[in-house]
């Protein structure tokens, strides 16, 4: 029994004490193929954020172990990751004031406090809020993103001193500079950038990152690029690097609040995107809430290790699948490998140039950029497009922390007005019957004597006077005045609400006025109850209830077909009389 509610707790748990030896070839080649594109990219971004490179590895290596315990994919590896990184970055480098340390600790801050976050939505079930951004408005923060890294690596790429941290600051700033170009250092960058899109085009399935740069730091190596005047990253000293709390205002605590929400909303989307993807891909399902859970733990975990904040990361996640990877065993050999790194070849690493780095994170970042995937949205919606725009101006404009508060504060504005003002249809039938949405360009025709309508949203406080509003116009705009409207109720009555069952007894009201009844479909057994809690006796008002809109047409038509007979015998019971009468009156003409 306890060992049923650790598992439970802890899923990856299950798999290890039952793993199957059969996977372990698949895992080991995933987990070395994961360690080769992590290794590089972890060090690119650490040198993204301003910090020690080594951090990167540190953002790697527990939290790599915990996940493989606590999350329920198969698949998914945990790192970091180019939006969060320079989410980070915006957020933390103003409050560190070019203090290098204090921007380490304020990562370190801020990642903990992410994941404080995360375990809070795991807590109360929050992991619906992973669709609170939707496609458009995400795609143009991850576009905006992209750009943000590309023109912060121009000083790397050009060997130019540090431009300004904002951008439309340094697009500004480099002009008076680009005379000061190091033309080796370009010329390094170049060669890097093209074989890495050589690599990516002909031979996609090699970690093009880990040898660019292992390339690159070995001529650094032989050659003494830093002689040359090609910048590089530089001894770290005795040992591994570590952090000072001793000069930490609490104060900072409360500017990293709104920044931490920010990354928690982005890592969370960005996480269950990739969960939800590769787990679709391959057939099982994962625990939403679970994998929520995990995240606040990985991230604890990042910055209790000195690390800082990371998400599902796509492209590792890719490498795993691609070559194989069974079980999160693939995240135990990598961190393995990575650990192994950074206690035996970190002296290597201060020979890597800073340009490769940037040719690096310039590639990273192309991946998230995608005028396509735009242009897409386009062709699909109009409304969506300007979303994306908007998105992608407010990062590159006000800066990447604004701007995914913008984006957020989009995508709340987007739910509202879908529910405060969503989409209706008036409905018919085909020749087979089949009820459709009536419109312009097609020939469905509706039920005579019958207004049939959908409200396509829960109906709530904020909206059933909308509604009430709508079903009105579409009576009295009908171009024969109908005697029946029959509401698709398993749409919009979803939950008992006073304020819907009083607007729906004005509404049967002034339908009463106008002769019409009112039909609701559906939901019959629940409307049946909420109607008698909010005192609705429908035997002294103008409404049906009927188990859906096929049973109200069957109805409806059959009500017409009985007042037809009806109308018949009342013409002939007419013109029998007429004729009595006639023959009465022939008969009396007769007998004087």
């Amino acid at each position: 029994m306890q060992l049923g509610k650790v598992k439970q707790w802890v899923p990856g748990l299950a798999s290890f004490i039952h793993y199957d030896k059969k996977n372990l070839k698949y895992d080991i080649r995933s987990g070395l193929s994961v360690a080769a594109v992590a290794l590089p990219v972890a060090i690119a971004y650490s040198e993204l954020m301003g910090i020690n490179p080594i951090i990167g590895l540190y953002a790697c290596i527990l939290p790599m172990v915990v996940y493989a315990l606590f999350g329920s994919s198969r698949q998914l590896i945990v790192g970091p990751d180019a939006a969060t990184c320079a989410i980070i970055t915006a957020a933390v480098a103003p409050l560190a004031l070019g203090n290098q340390d204090m921007l380490w600790l304020l990562a370190i801050v801020i990642t903990i406090m992410t994941g404080f976050w995360c375990l809070v939505a795991g807590h109360f079930r929050l992991a619906i809020f992973a669709d609170f951004l939707s496609p458009p408005i995400l795609q143009g923060l991850l576009n905006g993103v992209a750009v943000t890294i590309v023109v912060g690596q121009i000083a790397n790429i050009l060997g130019l001193s540090a431009l300004p941290s904002d951008l439309i600051e340094s697009l500004i700033a480099l002009p008076g500079k680009i005379a000061g170009t190091h033309w080796l250092t370009l010329a390094l960058s170049t060669v890097c950038l093209v074989i890495l899109f050589i690599l990516k085009a002909l031979r996609p399935g090699w970690p093009a990152p880990l040898i660019v740069m292992t390339l690159a730091t070995l001529l650094s190596w032989q050659l003494d690029f830093n002689a040359m005047g090609i910048a590089i990253i530089g001894s770290f000293g005795h040992g591994l690097p570590h952090i000072s709390m001793a000069h930490f205002d609490p104060e900072l605590l409360r500017a990293l609040i709104i920044p931490s929400l920010n990354l928690s909303v982005i890592s969370i989307v960005s996480c269950m995107m990739t969960v939800r993807s590769f787990a679709n891909k391959n057939g099982y399902e994962v625990d939403i809430d679970q994998e929520l859970r995990a995240l606040g733990y990985i991230n604890l975990a990042a910055g209790l290790s000195q690390g800082y904040a990371v998400s599902g990361a796509t492209s590792r996640t890719a490498v795993n699948d691609a070559n194989g990877g069974k079980t999160q065993m693939v995240s135990l050999v990598a961190a393995l490998m990575i650990a192994l790194v950074l206690f035996f070849l970190t002296r290597f690493i201060s020979f890597i140039p800073l340009a490769t780095l940037g040719a690096v994170l310039i590639y990273a970042a192309w991946s998230m950029f995608s005028i396509k995937s735009i242009f897409s949205i386009r062709k699909h919606s109009r409304s969506a497009y300007a979303l994306t725009l908007f998105t992608l101006a407010a990062v590159l404009v006000v800066g990447l922390i604004d701007g995914i508060g913008f984006a957020i504060l989009l995508g709340l504005l987007q739910f509202l007005h879908t529910v405060f003002r969503p989409t209706d249809q008036l409905l018919g039938v085909d020749s087979q019957g089949i009820i459709h949405t009536v419109s312009s360009g097609n020939h469905i025709k509706p039920v005579d004597g019958l207004l049939m309508y959908r409200f396509n949203s829960t109906l709530t406080y904020f909206n059933v006077a909308y509604f009430k509003t709508r079903v009105l116009k579409m009576v009295d705009s009908a171009p024969k005045r109908p005697n029946w409207v029959a509401i698709d109720a398993a749409i919009c009555f979803t939950y008992n609400d006073a304020s819907v069952f009083s607007s729906l007894k004005e509404l049967m009201a002034e339908l009463k006025t106008r002769g019409v009844m009112l039909v609701l479909a559906g939901r019959t057994t629940e409307l049946d109850e909420w109607l008698v809690q909010n005192q609705i006796i429908r035997k002294d008002v103008n409404l049906l209830l009927v188990p859906d809109l096929y049973f109200a047409i069957r109805m409806i038509q059959s009500n017409n077909l009985q007042m037809e007979v009806k109308e018949q015998d009342s013409a002939m019971q007419s013109a029998s009389d007429s004729a009595k009468d006639n023959i009465g009156g022939d008969r009396e003409s007769n007998g004087q």
